[in-house]
C-alpha cells in the first residue's frame, strides 16, 4: 500500500535509546503478545478461532474508519476529529434506508441489492458531507493556526451528535432495528456477516491503494502532501485535490456506516466518539499518513481487543479500552512514529 504523507509526523529532534536497545525491547513486547497468543490457542482453540474472527471482523471496520482519519492528515495535517461522528450519522442513514425505505428485515444472500443500494447512497452522503465541510469551515483556516481548525473539527463532531440526538433522526437512547442475521453459524460469528464485512472493505481498501498510488489524481494528492506551492506552480488544483481527499474520506466513512449497523443492528448517538478514537488509534499505531499502517493498526487492534475480551486468557471487557490504549502508548514510547512511520526532524 501507499504513504500519502511523506516523511511522517514532523517534530523536533530529541535523545532516543540507541538502536539496538530500542529492537531488543520492541521484541520482547512482541515476544510476550506471541506467548498470550499461543497459550490463548492451546487452552481453547474454538474459543480462540470465535474472537480471532471477531476481531477480523472489528478490525476491517476499524481499518476503514482509520483511513479516512490518515488520508486527510496525510495532505493538510488535520486530525479530523468529526470523521468518526460523519461515521455516526451514516449508520443512521443505512438503517433509515434499509429498515425504513426498503424494508429488510432478514439479512442474508437475499439482502444483496439493498446493501449495494445503502453502501451507494451512504457514500454519497459521506462524501458530500466531507466536503462542504473542508469547503465551507477547513478551507478557509487552512493558513491559521493548527488549533483552529482542531478545535473546528470538534466543533463540527458536536454539531453531528446534536443532529443525531434530535428525535426525528435517532435520539438520545440506542435505537435497535428488527433485523436479524441468517445462514450458517462458525464459533458464534455468522458466516455472511463476516463475507459481508470482507467483502466489502477489501475491495475499498484496495481502492484506495490504487488511487494513491497508480492515478494521476494520486500522484497529485502526494504532490499536495509534500508541498502545496510547489504543486500549484506544476499547475496542480491544490483545492480540488484536498476536497476530493475529503470525499475519499467521507466515502470509506460512509461505507463503514452500513457494515457496522449491518454488523450490530443497532444506532446511537455516541457511536462515532468511541469508534472513532479506536479507528485514530489505528492509525497513529500504524504511522499516521500512511494506508497500509491504517490498516495494519485497524486489524491489530480489532484481533487484540477480540481476543482479550473472548480468550481464556483475556481481561474482559471492562479492560478492552484499556488494553488498546496501553498498546498505543508503549509503541509511542518506543516508536513514536509509529508502525510504518517514518522520523523527520523539524528544523528549528
Amino acid at each position: 500500500m501507499a504513504t500519502l504523507v511523506v516523511g511522517g509526523t514532523k517534530r523536533k529532534a530529541k535523545v532516543r535509546l540507541g538502536p539496538v536497545v530500542e529492537r531488543a525491547l520492541g521484541f520482547v513486547v512482541l515476544g510476550l503478545v506471541a506467548i498470550w497468543l499461543i497459550a490463548n490457542i492451546v487452552s481453547d482453540p474454538n474459543r480462540f478461532l470465535g474472537s480471532a474472527l471477531v476481531g477480523l471482523q472489528n478490525g476491517l471496520l476499524y481499518a476503514l474508519v482509520a483511513l479516512g482519519y490518515t488520508m486527510v492528515y496525510g495532505i493538510i495535517e488535520l486530525i479530523n476529529f468529526a470523521h468518526g461522528d460523519l461515521f455516526m450519522l451514516s449508520t443512521i442513514v443505512a438503517a433509515g434506508l434499509m429498515v425504513s425505505v426498503m424494508g429488510v428485515g432478514q439479512l442474508g444472500v437475499g439482502t444483496i441489492l439493498p446493501l449495494i443500494v445503502a453502501l451507494i447512497v451512504c457514500m454519497a452522503f459521506g462524501g458530500f458531507i466531507n466536503v462542504s465541510a473542508e469547503f465551507l469551515a477547513y478551507r478557509r483556516l487552512r493558513s491559521a493556526p493548527k488549533l483552529a481548525p482542531l478545535m473546528t473539527a470538534v466543533g463540527l463532531s458536536f454539531i453531528f451528535r446534536g443532529i443525531a440526538q434530535q428525535d426525528y433522526v435517532n435520539g438520545s437512547a440506542q435505537k435497535n432495528w428488527a433485523v436479524v442475521w441468517g445462514g450458517p453459524v462458525v464459533e458464534g460469528v455468522f458466516v455472511y456477516k463476516l463475507l459481508m464485512v470482507i467483502v466489502v472493505t477489501v475491495p475499498l481498501l484496495l481502492a484506495m491503494t490504487y488511487i494513491v498510488s497508480k492515478t494521476k489524481v494520486g500522484k497529485a494528492m502526494r504532490a499536495v502532501a509534500q508541498d502545496q506551492d510547489g504543486a500549484r506552480l506544476m499547475g496542480i488544483n491544490v483545492n480540488g485535490t484536498i476536497s476530493f481527499v475529503f470525499a475519499l474520506g467521507g466515502a470509506l466513512a460512509g461505507a463503514a456506516g452500513v457494515l457496522y449497523f449491518l454488523v450490530q443492528t443497532q444506532t446511537y448517538y455516541d457511536t462515532g466518539t468511541q469508534l472513532g478514537l479506536i479507528a485514530f488509534t489505528a492509525a497513529v499505531l500504524g504511522g499516521i499518513g500512511n494506508l497500509t499502517g491504517a490498516v495494519v493498526g485497524g486489524l491489530a487492534i480489532g484481533i487484540i481487543q477480540s481476543i482479550n475480551e473472548g480468550g481464556a486468557y483475556g481481561l474482559g471487557s471492562n479492560w478492552s479500552q484499556s488494553v488498546v490504549f496501553l498498546i498505543l502508548i508503549v509503541l509511542m514510547v518506543f516508536k513514536p512514529e509509529g508502525i510504518f512511520g517514518r522520523p523527520t526532524t523539524e528544523k528549528v
